[in-house]
């Protein structure tokens, strides 16, 4: 499924006392290519929207995004920055976020990450859409 093995281009940087628990502050790159992800949202690799509750469509989300890592040719290890944007935002979703993000991507050195809430995506199904950059 995921791929959460040691990523040896990407140094998670945490500065002495503004680390968060199982957060990177920034990730620096050591060399490879920049792949930029546009929005994801979640689609099965059918086209097929996943309209289930925020878990449901978070994993989707976060599945898409591993269909494009896998079509330029990497893993989700070489993801190294996420923004997560939430329709109907409570912070209960935090710990789902967590908990689904870890399916994909090593604990010890995550991504960075933001977590925003907007008013609404591009179709009312929609709640939740992620962008991000990958090193390849």
């Amino acid at each position: 499924m995921a791929s959460v093995g040691p990523r040896p281009l990407l140094v998670p940087v945490n500065p002495p006392g503004a680390a968060f628990p199982g957060v990177s502050t920034a990730m620096r790159i050591r060399g490879g290519d920049l792949t930029i992800l546009s929005g994801h949202v979640p689609v099965e690799a059918n086209g097929e929207l996943v309209v289930g509750d925020f878990e449901a469509q978070l994993d989707a989300a976060f599945r898409a995004i591993g269909r494009t890592l896998a079509a330029a040719g990497a893993g989700y290890e070489a993801l190294v920055r996420l923004t997560i944007y939430v329709v109907d935002y409570d912070p209960a979703m935090l710990a789902v976020l967590k908990r689904v993000r870890s399916r994909y991507v090593s604990a010890e050195a995550p991504p960075a990450s933001a977590f925003v809430a907007v008013a609404a995506l591009y179709d009312a199904r929609i709640k939740v859409e992620i962008d991000g950059f990958a090193v390849v």
